[in-house]
């Protein structure tokens, strides 16, 4: 035992409502990373001396430590009722608020720090930090520079001004940033980590995952290096060393939602459905989950208990094409005896209320009617166990408006092939930078053919917009559809649709459409690996990428095979 704790202890032995030793060996506990025992000492000490700031500061840290976040915000702001103008618990209220996610109060609390202590370096880097998570990247990079103009070499602030040059879209600005960092400190882990990340969206694959392992062999328990790791493994096809990758990661972490969701996804690529569907439950707890968590008071379903005489709520948890994929476990839940209730996205309740099994459908927000248990859509493969040899694939199994179909098919020329043409998806998908291309790259497709071309893209960017100009005969139907159940009679009445990984796939899959999907070399764990049919839709063929971000091989087997239909479509005519 240190000699000040014995001191103090001898003192607490004869007057236990000591202040001053309760407070000092508060703090030396904590000091000490004892923070249980720190924290029954100055809870004893401020009942003795309620605003003593020495006391209330520790206890700020201590109750941090304790993941108590909000008695340790209470606890700033009893210090500031007392000295308004403390520049470290304005700094340090800054870092609390972060751990709450409360952003912008975070920002406030680092200005006022900096309104009073100017050039406090922790509070301007972390100013700038919280700058780039708010997305402010302009204004997180001009935070960086102004500290590294009074500290060039620190090697966090090129680090974390790498991450906001990332996150502005200026890569070539942001590897420069890390190469700094790492030149200042070559054994920074995180630095090492996120140049491969980098490296890694721009599909330099190599050179990212021999920065990921630089990164491990720093830290052998950084368990986001190895998460990343596998996922750049995955990508280039070794999915063997993907789930090893992951493997590690979760021995290191077990609890790590993100490693155990890309776990999933590569299992469910390679076709080990019965190992992914439980792996892919996580993505609940993933913090870019894409929905969240419905806390319902009613039970989750997963397979196991009757529906007979019971109303299940289903709801869309994802995006469009999700919907309609996992929309075809809905008949087999309404044979179990179940009332379905469907809570979806606006845009596809025309379509979807008259989907087999479905009683009643609700948009997505407003007021539920009461059910008795609940399923995300998302969850249903693995209620019913699905296995490669039991895909549900009957199709079409999605319906469509008689009226809406005889009104897109009118607008159609008569006498050569309609086809429906999709070459990019929400730009908001964190994968889209694999799965879309611009019109540029898509437009050899359209070359003089006899063909009538229907575009199908929802939306434009100003650069296809131009693209498209030049191609006046294809016809910008897309700007018409009110919603998917338009889209679903226009796609009903198309000869075929060739589009990249969107909703418009599932859409054409769903109606038992033909379908040509142009698919990165990394595809979506749905569409599997190496195969030109897909076991989800018997309609659709898959045309691959053959190296990562390289689609002109593919536009080009696409206008070769789109010769071969003209000329079968002219055989049978």
């Amino acid at each position: 035992m240190p000699a000040a704790e014995r001191a103090y202890r001898a003192v607490l032995a004869s007057a236990p409502r000591h202040f001053g030793a309760l407070q000092l060996l508060g703090l030396l506990k904590a000091q000490q990373r004892q923070f249980s025992e720190a924290y029954r000492l100055l809870s004893k000490a401020l009942d003795l001396e309620p605003g003593s700031v020495a006391a209330l500061s520790t206890l700020a840290g201590v109750l941090v430590a304790l993941g108590r976040e909000s008695e340790a915000l209470a606890a700033c702001d009893r210090i500031l009722a007392q000295q308004p103008n403390d520049v470290d618990t304005h700094y340090n209220r800054g870092l609390v608020l972060v751990r709450l996610g409360r952003l912008a109060e975070a920002l406030a609390a680092y200005d006022r720090a900096l309104a009073l202590k100017p050039d406090l370096p922790v509070a301007l880097l972390n100013r700038a930090n919280v700058l780039a998570e708010l997305e402010r990247y302009d204004e997180a990079i001009a935070a960086f520079d102004r500290l590294l103009a009074r500290n060039a070499g620190n090697a966090e602030a090129h680090n974390n001004r790498g991450l906001a040059l990332f996150g502005a879209g200026r890569h070539a600005e942001a590897l420069a940033s890390y190469d700094r960092a790492l030149a200042i400190r070559p054994d920074y882990a995180e630095a090492h980590n996120n140049r491969g990340w980098l490296l890694h969206r721009l599909n330099r694959h190599d050179e990212a995952l021999a920065a990921y392992d630089r990164a491990l062999a720093i830290r052998p328990d950084y368990a986001d290096a190895s998460n990343n790791r596998g996922l750049a493994l995955h990508e280039v096809h070794r999915h063997a060393e993907a789930l090893a990758s992951y493997a590690r990661t979760l021995a290191i972490r077990p609890d790590f939602a993100e490693a155990r969701f890309n776990q999933s996804l590569t299992q469910l690529c390679v076709g080990d459905l019965r190992s992914g569907w439980p792996n892919y439950e996580w993505r609940w707890k993933t913090k870019k989950s894409t929905a969240p968590w419905r806390d319902f008071r009613e039970p989750l379903w997963l397979g196991g208990e009757s529906l007979e005489g019971r109303t299940i709520l289903l709801h869309a948890e994802q995006g469009f094409g999700d919907t309609l994929h996992f929309a075809r476990y809905i008949p087999q839940v309404a044979r179990r005896g179940a009332r379905v209730v469907l809570e979806l996205q606006p845009a596809l309740i025309a379509l979807l209320a008259e989907l087999d099994g479905v009683s009643a459908t609700v948009e997505r927000g407003a007021p539920l009617p009461a059910f008795d248990c609940h399923c995300p859509l998302g969850s249903l493969p693995l209620a019913f166990a699905t296995e490669l040899a039991t895909i549900p694939a009957a199709v079409p199994y999605l319906p469509t408006d008689p009226a809406r179909v005889a009104h897109w098919a009118a607008r159609l020329p008569d006498g050569r092939p309609n086809v429906g043409i999709v070459w990019c998806g929400n730009p908001n998908f964190r994968g889209d930078y694999n799965r879309s291309m611009t019109f540029a790259q898509f437009s050899a497709v359209v070359a003089k053919r006899d063909v009538a071309f229907v575009t199908l893209n929802p939306g434009l960017t100003a650069e296809d917009a131009s693209a498209l100009a030049d191609h006046a005969d294809v016809l910008p139907f897309a700007r018409d559809l009110r919603d998917f159940a338009d889209t679903a009679a226009l796609v009903a009445s198309l000869d075929l649709v060739i589009t990249t990984d969107t909703a418009v796939a599932h859409l054409a899959g769903a109606l038992g459409r033909p379908v040509w999907l142009l698919l990165s070399a990394s595809p979506d764990w749905r569409w599997f690996l190496d195969r030109e049919d897909c076991p989800w839709y018997p309609s659709a063929r898959l045309l691959r990428q053959s190296a990562l971000g390289e689609w002109d091989p593919v536009i080009a087997r696409v206008g070769r095979e789109l010769e071969k239909f003209i000329a079968t479509r002219g055989a049978r005519s």
